[in-house]
């Protein structure tokens, strides 16, 4: 998927519209968007935007990733690009976001900081007013005034599903059959409904040039904030100072480190239905981790 003069004029004619201004040339120049979707930096006259592109029956994907932004943005915690416009052409889903020149440096401690004053912000039930995507896949966002019952039917469950669908039977199935039946022993915390990122990995958090902090492609929801800091610590986590930072803010729960292994299971499983490889391996190991704690 290229950057033709037809995309070009779309994207041009609909930022024009949207920001009020007259926009007639543009240069792009790609941008690692990661392993989804397409990404480059559009710059018009003396503004910049960064875009994203896909097929175009993928548009709903970023329709609910602008929701999401906009409602991280809404907490005034943690700042996300503004969101300029979304849309489609004859072949090609966009998104248009505010351009934020990263590379600053890593301000950890303001960034935990502000991820607890982000999960300050709760509602009344888990789960989202919207459906939306996890990677390419679909999240169930589905409100549940039970934690444990959202995270068995719209989570582990839901995952488990696709991977039966996707030809994975046996003994992750049957594992899985027997992690649900164990899910009220190992969610006895009562966590409050957070606001979450939702897909917050190393890869989801970076830093402006002036050492702002910025996270971008949410997976937005109200559910355990344990979620996040686990995700965090997934593929590659962050500094220590980010999590004592965050600690200090407001302290996790005992029983953390065990839930970690369950909320990342959910992610795994989701690398298994999307890229299949040894993520089966490592979804059963975390699995029998998780197993013996109960037994």
């Amino acid at each position: 998927m290229t950057v033709n003069h037809a995309l070009a004029d779309a994207l041009l004619e609909q930022i024009s519209q949207t920001t009020g201004t007259d926009l007639r040339h543009c240069t792009t120049e790609p941008i690692g968007g990661g392993c989804i979707n397409q990404a480059f930096k559009l710059t018009a006259g003396s503004s910049s935007y960064f875009v994203k592109i896909n097929r175009a029956d993928r548009l709903a994907m970023f329709e609910r990733e602008a929701e999401g932004l906009k409602l991280l943005a809404s907490t005034h915690s943690l700042r996300t690009p503004g969101v300029v416009c979304a849309g489609e052409t004859e072949s090609t889903a966009y998104l248009v976001l505010e351009y934020i020149q990263m590379g600053g440096p890593d301000n950890a401690e303001t960034a935990g900081r502000q991820l607890a004053l982000l999960h300050q912000t709760t509602a009344s039930s888990f789960g989202n007013s919207n459906n939306n995507f996890i990677g390419s896949s679909r999240q169930i966002n589905r409100f549940c005034d039970s934690w444990t019952n959202f995270w068995q039917q719209h989570r582990l469950g839901y995952q488990l599903k696709l991977a039966k669908q996707n030809g994975y039977h046996g003994r992750l199935q049957s594992r899985g059959e027997q992690l649900q039946a164990q899910l009220p022993a190992l969610l006895d915390h009562k966590p409050a409904p957070s606001l979450v990122h939702g897909d917050l990995w190393s890869g989801n958090l970076g830093y402006a040039t002036n050492g702002e902090p910025v996270i971008f492609d949410p997976a937005v929801y109200y559910g355990d904030r344990e979620t996040d800091l686990a995700m965090s610590e997934l593929f590659g986590g962050f500094s220590d100072r980010f999590y004592a930072a965050y600690n200090e803010a407001w302290p996790l729960p005992p029983g953390y480190p065990l839930r970690k292994t369950l909320y990342n299971l959910y992610h795994i499983l989701n690398h298994l239905n999307l890229f299949g490889g040894g993520y089966q391996q490592q979804a059963l190991a975390m699995m029998e981790r998780l197993l013996a704690e109960v037994r």
